[in-house]
């Protein structure tokens, strides 16, 4: 910490690490409350929670520059602790005679440069398979759910609708002749008029994602994501309690406290994190 590659003030540069780091915690944090409704809700019910929750985190203002500090946060505190440890092992090529460092460290203070990158790895992969759709490229579908229609109206029992965003919207059927999409925006063809807004679904998205039924590479996908929570977890058990001493907030007092809550934070978060595909692919 105290030979920042980026920050060349002594002061600056040891709590940037450690700030972008307790961050980073309070955004994963966000994330698995937000990841946990793909199994806490089921049905029409789930998929319309978890794509309003999207939909909030992608267009809510201050969301959105929090957003913009978690890309930043990520780049920075991965970027600088691997140029950190670099700069560590030039100033240090030739090994002691006598090396011990189990004695005097734990394992995963001693990987945290490998463990960092392996996590930037995946997060990388993760954002390319869902947030470059969702937002770069709107590969993702709109949300429409299916409504029984009485079928002495004449009308098919099944019509797709979109799902709008706001809710007093009359229902909009799923009519290429007449509806168009431009982004998450309806059209009315034949004069151009905006109806609505819809819903990316992501949660239909997701779910097939990790579901053995519709992806050939589902198991892959989910052994390689428990996988990369469990290295999480493992970055965590000494990151979290490392930062606060860098923070100068350790105490005799209460450095046990922090130290246990950080161990109880790096395994409850991600193995939850990693619940959840799990459960998807065994449903």
């Amino acid at each position: 910490m105290s030979n920042s590659a980026l920050i060349k003030s002594s002061i600056a540069k040891k709590y940037w690490m450690a700030v972008t780091g307790l961050f980073l915690c309070l955004f994963l944090v966000g994330h698995l409350l937000g990841n946990l409704q793909l199994i806490l809700q089921s049905g029409e019910e789930g998929r319309r929670a978890f794509n309003e929750y999207a939909y909030f985190m992608g267009h809510n203002i201050f969301i959105k520059i929090l957003s913009y500090v978690t890309y930043a946060s990520i780049i920075f505190h991965a970027v600088d602790g691997i140029m950190l440890t670099i700069k560590n092992k030039k100033a240090r090529p030739v090994n002691y005679v006598y090396n011990n460092p189990s004695a005097n460290s734990s394992l995963p203070s001693r990987w945290m440069a490998l463990l960092g990158s392996l996590i930037l790895v995946f997060i990388v992969t993760h954002m390319a398979n869902f947030w470059w759709k969702m937002k770069i490229s709107e590969e993702i579908p709109l949300h429409t759910y299916k409504v029984k229609i009485d079928e002495r109206l004449g009308q098919s029992p099944d019509i797709d609708y979109y799902y709008t965003h706001v809710p007093s919207t009359n229902p909009i059927p799923k009519d290429t002749a007449q509806i168009e999409e431009k982004g998450t925006d309806l059209y009315l063809k034949s004069s151009n008029l905006k109806l609505a807004e819809g819903y990316r679904d992501l949660h239909t998205v997701v779910m097939e994602f990790f579901n053995p039924n519709v992806n050939d590479e589902a198991m892959l996908y989910v052994l390689v994501y428990v996988i990369s929570m469990g290295v999480l977890g493992f970055h965590l058990w000494h990151g979290f309690a490392s930062a606060f001493q860098s923070l100068g907030l350790n105490h005799a007092k209460y450095n046990a406290i922090i130290k246990k809550i950080g161990q109880g934070f790096a395994v409850i978060v991600p193995l939850l994190f990693a619940l959840i595909p799990i459960l998807i692919f065994i449903k």
